[in-house]
């Protein structure tokens, strides 16, 4: 299995097909690849646009809390919610898209029902969704901080696995060449 988003897709299938042609002009030797695709396959970038670096909207998992609280204070809403008082729509805001990933069965359904009846403002919401995502980063930070202390462990680790897939790689290599005769 491939860990791609729904974007990524038609790359996937360009990659069976290649694998189609090559087992079917030789012999099988390349798996058709299958899509992994997460729960929440498609997460909207702070601006409410697709999240990408290049659009400079993502929430890194390299974020320092401080930042991730900023990007999500700073988060587009429910563009039809212009007051406070008005009640607003969780099915189109990005901030609950995080609730969804982040938050428990219990908020999540608090929070959309609270936001539709203005009972929560957005402002509020971002902070429920900043608190609960980086209750659930710190762990990540936590290890990303150990690793980063102990660069040469890091690096042992990389050549381990550059070695193994070096292997496999040779191995599939020699597979193609026998299978095509070369």
């Amino acid at each position: 299995y491939v860990p791609v988003g729904k974007d990524q897709l038609p790359h996937l299938e360009l990659t069976r097909e290649l694998a189609r042609r090559f087992n079917s002009l030789y012999r099988p030797v390349f798996p058709e690849p299958k899509e992994h695709l997460t729960k929440f396959p498609k997460v909207l970038g702070t601006d409410g646009r697709k999240m990408s670096k290049s659009y400079g909207n993502t929430i890194n998992l390299s974020d320092s809390e401080p930042v991730v609280r900023q990007k999500l204070k700073t988060m587009v809403t429910d563009p039809a919610r212009v007051k406070r008082t008005d009640p607003g729509n969780p099915d189109v805001c990005p901030v609950f898209d995080f609730h969804k990933i982040f938050s428990t069965t219990s908020v999540i359904e608090r929070v959309n029902r609270e936001c539709r009846t203005a009972e929560i403002g957005c402002i509020d919401c971002k902070k429920l969704v900043a608190d609960v995502m980086v209750e659930r980063l710190t762990p990540i930070w936590e290890g990303r901080k150990k690793l980063t202390a102990k660069p040469s462990q890091v690096e042992e680790i990389v050549r381990s696995g550059s070695k193994r897939a070096q292997a496999v790689s040779h191995q599939t290599l020699e597979e193609v060449k026998e299978a095509m005769k070369i």
